[in-house]
């Protein structure tokens, strides 16, 4: 029996029928409410029986019909934008409200660490962006819902993937090789940033469509208590819950069509040929083909994708429901690329004994179902010969076209690259992870403390990554190494962490001296376990692979155990003047016990100028408050578990001692180093929050500075010294300084036609201050990092260097022809004078970090009808266009056993092949960009078949369009490497949303 007939015919019934029948001993009211202003219905207003969790919304009409128990007195009318208003029902079975347009921004319950707070207390840096304004269209991951929409918050997609995820960062991260991710708590549970085996992303499992809010904490007043896990910002991510009520069912689909939008730019067959004839030998004219074969054209394709969710909620008694079920299904543009998942959410909020003990229940779990197209075939399309055909004539291979040599025992060459076509067919890369996250939260008022309460928090993180890869024995791309068997491996991971916390909340009104305090103290406790399945590599047959080392142990565990004390005081005095004071101590089980304590504090003060008299009376100003913040964080990830201690691991075969003919596998000492620390980042934050004409402007101006000491960075020993030629210890200092801000605003609010606009503009300068244990220390350069594919032995396009930013280029000085402007092969400036062009004549340059990034969303509504669109900016950032210095040159085409491709760069330059050329400014490129993320139009057609549902309609654009002076495949790459990209596809989807 399918899903849908089980809802149909067991689950709804049974839900009607109870709720009917626990609703039957109450009252019936019935009413209309409408905005007080121009006398509109207003639709989707809360109203809830005082004293209860019975509730229902009103319909797009205004109306509303609840049934309440006898002893409810009152209900209460809430709305984002308008004042909540309490109505007494006593006496009374239908009434009329009026709601009231308020400060709406300024009422916001904000959801913070440990708590919430009305958005006008906070003290810190907090944003939240809600429901009403995330991106919509095809969201895999549930980032993607706030791209472009927080000043501060950098969100670049890792690339076109299903599920790939993006690259977060927040205030320009904190560190070097430690983690830059921040911290993402999930209804309470803290994620862990560790990969999962088998998924593209660990994000990818959480449904978006779950989502309520989120809530990001940026500076360290705001964030520090999450103490060492907080140094690159805290995104609290809130859930939907049920809100009581009759039972309501939700439908909504989203169907797409994902479309190759620019490939990278190579030699057609045409140009192919004509290099070849006018720059190759007999031998490589002869290799030449008689096909034009667009490789790209051929992996790529237009990809469908469908998401379908549907939702119940409603309310039994005292116990609110909501249960979600999703089902995600997208096929990627490259070709045997898919994901899919199904979701299910549970979330259950009781609230018992008179109202003083709550529960959340939220419990969420994902299956997913994965096939990773291979993306090898990405960089073989655009370097495989165009003058060849797909499929040969010979059975042999699977049939497709191959370099062949007959002097091969395997008879391929075994130096060319294999067809881009067959490595996706002949390889089965396929898991099926999961992911479990669940806690359950009690939240109890003492019943002779009411203002006292104790909160205790259990949950879980449990994820099962596991799958195979498969070659057949028939395929290339095996025959290389001479495993002419083909290839079957499996993997296995399982993490288990989990989460006790607990804490004790007093809030308490001091009238007698106009005061209010809220103080909090706690206790937390998180394990995470990983256990790591090792397996042998076989050939397909199922047969051992001697020729690949046998794993030295059938599984790993590595455990590492977090424990926490924290503690928060917020005092407000004559509700203008708020302080807020936090203090968390961590213990982690990675560092030796001597330095395993760190302490983290935060202090924070915020004036509402609004609430002084030379203010107060302002008509044009609605809102002001000054912030000012200090605080600590810290980071731990980077390290190993047990990398304190001194230890001793078994050598693997290619480090075997040979006695006579037999090898021996020893153990060996690993790398030592028992005085690593902390990594701490200091933050001091001015903020000033304001608002106009009643708030239909607001604004918020933030100036940070970031100081990161102690930064854990891989760093090497001098000979003899250590075990190891790298360790991370702790070396250097980094910081960030930058301004934020963000402005929305309603230039047009009629009853029939409605305007909302929003801007946010970041600007962040990083700069490495020392890297080394002698501050400043002349004699060392910096850290090589940005590997680019080209050159022998793997070559870095930056530097992380003191002085300059983290992931600065570093790169000889190209000279240009004066006339024709173009770059002289081979000629560099020689900077220090000595008449010799070597490493010491690199230049740091360019950053790939961007100075300033910028975010516009726009939506209007008129009628039934809403548009809106979301656009992007960045600005300063520069890119290392890989594809043009790797194959841009006639070695390229003629330099091999086999022909292969170029970039069409080659036509401009004319390189030959120069070896220093790989390491020129030329190219780096400016990947300044301006992109439309998002355009969006939809239709409400309201009360449909005779009022029992609402419809409604939507149309998106995703990836519009994108202007730029880059001249790669895609500006938008956090890592600064352009090197073979999966490229990201410009979607067209139509949504459907359904309500009964």
């Amino acid at each position: 029996m399918h899903l849908k007939d089980i809802l149909k015919r067991f689950v709804l019934p049974s839900l009607l029928l109870i709720s009917q029948v626990a609703f039957s001993q109450g009252k019936v009211i019935t009413g209309k409410v409408t905005d007080s202003k121009d006398g509109s219905p207003l639709g989707g207003v809360s109203v809830i029986g005082k004293g209860s969790t019975t509730g229902t919304q009103t319909a797009p009409d205004g109306t509303f019909h609840i049934t309440v128990s006898s002893s409810v007195t009152s209900l209460l009318f809430s709305s984002v934008g308008y004042a909540t208003q309490e109505v007494s029902i006593a006496g009374k079975t239908d009434v009329s409200v009026s709601l009231v347009l308020v400060n709406s921004s300024l009422s916001e319950v904000v959801v913070i660490g440990y708590g919430t707070s009305r958005k006008k207390d906070l003290t810190g840096s907090v944003a939240t962006v809600s429901a009403k304004d995330f991106q919509t269209g095809v969201i895999t991951t549930p980032e993607q819902l706030v791209a472009g929409k927080i000043a501060g918050v950098s969100i670049i997609s890792n690339n076109g993937q299903p599920g790939s995820g993006s690259t977060i960062r927040i205030r320009g991260g904190s560190s070097l090789s430690a983690s830059n991710d921040p911290l993402i708590v999930l209804d309470g549970v803290p994620l862990d940033n560790g990969s999962i085996s088998g998924a593209s992303n660990p994000l990818s499992f959480i449904n978006p469509n779950d989502i309520e809010s989120f809530s990001i904490l940026k500076d360290a007043s705001a964030a520090a208590i999450y103490g060492t896990r907080a140094a690159n910002g805290v995104i609290i991510i809130t859930t939907k819950k049920g809100k009581g009520g009759k039972v309501k069912v939700n439908f909504s689909s989203v169907n797409s069509i994902s479309k190759l939008i620019k490939k990278v730019d190579v030699l057609s067959a045409a140009d192919f040929r004509n290099v070849i004839n006018a720059n190759g030998t007999s031998a490589q004219k002869a290799m030449m083909g008689s096909a034009s074969t667009d490789w790209q054209n051929e992996i790529y394709q237009s990809a469908f994708a469908t998401n379908n969710n549907i939702t119940i909620s409603g309310g039994i008694t005292n116990l609110p429901y909501r249960v979600s079920i999703g089902y995600d299904n997208q096929n990627g543009i490259l070709k045997t690329d898919n994901l899919e998942r199904t979701s299910l959410g549970i979330a259950v909020n009781p609230v018992l004994f008179d109202n003083h003990l709550k529960i959340d229940v939220n419990l969420k779990g994902s299956l997913e179902n994965v096939r990773f197209g291979n993306q090898g075939a990405i960089g073989a399309a655009t370097s495989f010969d165009p003058t060849q055909p797909v499929y040969s004539k010979s059975p042999r291979f699977g049939g497709y076209y191959e370099w062949l040599l007959a002097s091969s025992p395997t008879g391929l060459d075994p130096v060319a690259g294999r067809n881009p076509v067959g490595l996706l067919y002949q390889r089965f890369d396929e898991s099926t992870p999961s992911r479990f996250i669940g806690n359950v939260q009690f939240d109890y008022k003492f019943h002779f403390l009411p203002d006292l309460h104790a909160n205790l928090n259990v949950g879980t993180d449990y994820a099962d990554g596991r799958g195979h890869v498969f070659v057949p024995d028939s395929a290339a791309s095996n025959y290389v190494a001479g495993a002419d068997k083909g290839l079957k491996t499996q993997y296995k991971q399982i993490r288990n962490n989990k989460l006790l916390e607990f804490y004790l909340n007093y809030v308490k009104d001091l009238n007698s001296i106009k005061s209010r305090i809220d103080i909090m103290a706690g206790y937390s406790y998180y394990d995470y376990l990983t256990t790591n399945y090792n397996y042998p590599t076989l050939f397909a047959d199922g047969s051992i692979n001697t020729g690949v080392p046998f794993p030295n142990y059938p599984f790993d565990k590595p455990e590492n155990t977090l424990i926490s004390y924290f503690g928060r005081l917020n005092y407000t005095f004559r509700d203008r003047y708020l302080l807020t004071a936090t203090m968390r101590r961590d213990g982690s089980s990675r560092f030796a016990p001597k330095y395993r304590w760190g302490y983290f504090p935060s202090v924070a003060f915020a004036w509402k100028l609004k609430e002084e008299n030379f203010l107060k009376n302002s008509k044009l100003i609605s809102d002001m408050k000054l912030r000012l913040g200090y605080g600590v964080t810290g980071q731990q990830d980077g390290i190993g578990n047990y990398d304190y201690l001194s230890y001793y691991s078994l050598s693997n075969s290619g480090a075997s001692y040979q006695f006579g003919n037999t090898f021996y596998q020893g153990f060996r000492p690993g790398g030592f180093y028992a005085n690593r620390r902390w990594e701490k980042t200091v933050t001091y934050n001015a903020g000033l929050d304001f608002g106009f004409l009643n708030n239909r402007i607001t604004a918020n101006l933030d100036v940070y500075y970031k100081k990161t000491t102690n930064l854990l960075n891989n760093v090497a020993q001098p000979a003899g010294s250590n075990f190891s030629a790298f360790i991370v210890a702790n070396v250097g200092d980094m910081d960030n300084k930058g301004v934020e801000f963000n402005i929305n605003a309603t230039p047009i609010q009629h009853k029939v036609f409605r305007w909302d606009a929003s801007f946010n503009i970041t600007y962040n300068k990083n700069t490495i201050t020392n890297l080394t244990t002698v501050p400043k220390d002349p004699n060392y350069v910096g850290l090589p990092v940005g590997q680019i594919a080209g050159g022998i032995g793997g070559q870095f396009a930056q530097i992380d260097a003191v002085g300059s930013p983290k992931n600065t280029f570093y790169l000889y000085k190209q000279v240009y022809d004066v006339v024709t402007g173009l770059p002289v092969e081979g000629v560099f400036v020689d900077l220090n004078g000595d008449g010799i062009i070597n490493q010491n004549d690199l230049a740091k340059s360019k950053s790939s970090d961007p100075k300033v990034f910028m975010g516009f969303s726009t939506e209007a509504t008129y009628k039934k009808w809403s548009a809106g669109f979301v656009l992007r900016s960045s600005l300063g950032n520069y890119v290392y266009n890989n594809n043009y210095s790797q194959t841009g040159t006639l070695a390229q085409l003629t330099g091999n056993s086999v022909l292969y491709n170029a970039s069409t760069s080659y036509l401009q330059t004319h390189f030959t092949g120069n070896s220093l050329e790989l390491l020129s400014d030329y190219y780096i490129q400016n990947a300044s960009f301006l992109k439309m993320d998002n355009l969006n139009v939809g239709y409400n057609f309201g009360r449909i078949a005779n009022n029992q549902a609402t419809l409604r309609l939507s149309a998106t654009i995703q990836n519009v369009f994108v202007i730029t002076k880059y001249k790669g495949l895609d500006p938008e790459l956090s890592s600064g490497i352009d090197n073979n990209l999966y490229p990201r596809p410009r979607i067209y989807a139509l949504g459907i949303n359904l309500d009964f």
